[in-house]
């Protein structure tokens, strides 16, 4: 039996923002890091960058105010759960994040969920609290490797009309 863990990372957002994009449960490397998407080979940043025409941000800090300069709010499904490194499918026992907090102090009309088990978690867990859909979009982890950089930003535009 694995170890409960939890969500040791805040979410990003103000007043201002537009859109959730909500990843799954944070990897070891970026629970080591402290902040999202933090595995080197993760293509998240490359891919919002490019989609928001922004400067790569190194930082924790110029990943910040990146997303909140451009109205995108950042969070997990999850709160806690079991899980081996970081593996989505060895889940078990999810418990979701209160993303209604997020709605209720932000203009956010539209949630993306990054991966197929995020997707199919809020589904299952948030959706039936807030009523709000969530649009898929391709995980940008490096185990998913069939999708290349540039079909990820084509899929990612989809935010563009929210913000």
């Amino acid at each position: 039996m694995n170890e409960v863990l939890f969500h040791p990372i805040p979410p990003v957002y103000d007043q201002n923002s537009r859109i959730l994009i909500l990843g799954t449960f944070p990897s070891p490397k970026s629970r080591e890091s402290g902040f999202f998407y933090g595995h080197p080979q993760n293509r998240f940043w490359k891919v919002i960058s490019r989609v928001l025409n922004w400067n790569f941000p190194e930082s924790i800090n110029e990943k910040k105010e990146m997303l909140i300069s451009n109205r995108i709010a950042l969070w997990d499904v999850i709160a806690s759960c079991e899980i081996t490194g970081a593996d989505d499918g060895s889940i078990r026992n999810p418990k979701p994040n209160p993303i209604e907090k997020i709605l209720l102090q932000s203009e956010v009309k539209a949630i993306f969920s990054t991966g197929k088990k995020s997707f199919h978690l809020y589904r299952k867990l948030i959706y039936p609290r807030t009523a709000v859909p969530s649009n898929y979009l391709p995980s940008p982890s490096p185990a998913n490797c069939k999708i290349s950089l540039d079909e990820l930003v084509r899929a990612y535009d989809a935010i563009l009309p929210w913000l």
